[in-house]
């Protein structure tokens, strides 16, 4: 069966209406002034600079560029070859930093 993704969806419970002063009330029902957030529970998820990462290993496998891919001289990334622009001087630029 086909599927019209453009039709409106209107879910059972949408159906019915509700007067502005109902939906007011809800909404300042369920606010509240209080915030509860365990400061020490924030603190650990920053990473502070010039932290001590000296035990920290990081494994990364370092494949070398292909035969269809170059690296840009302005961004440095490793492209593939559909996104060659120029060559200029004998540095080749991508697609996005050939301007």
């Amino acid at each position: 069966m086909a599927t019209d993704y453009d039709a409106p969806r209107k879910a059972e419970e949408d159906t019915g209406t509700a007067s502005i002063e109902e939906l007011q009330a809800r909404r300042t029902d369920k606010q509240s002034a209080v915030v509860d957030v365990d400061e020490s529970e924030a603190a650990e998820a920053f990473e502070l600079p010039g932290a001590d990462l000296s035990g920290e290993e990081l494994l990364v496998r370092v494949v070398p560029a292909q035969e269809d891919e170059f690296t840009c001289g302005s961004c440095f990334l490793v492209r593939h070859r559909s996104q060659f622009a120029v060559e200029k001087n004998g540095t080749k630029y991508c697609k996005d930093c050939e301007g």
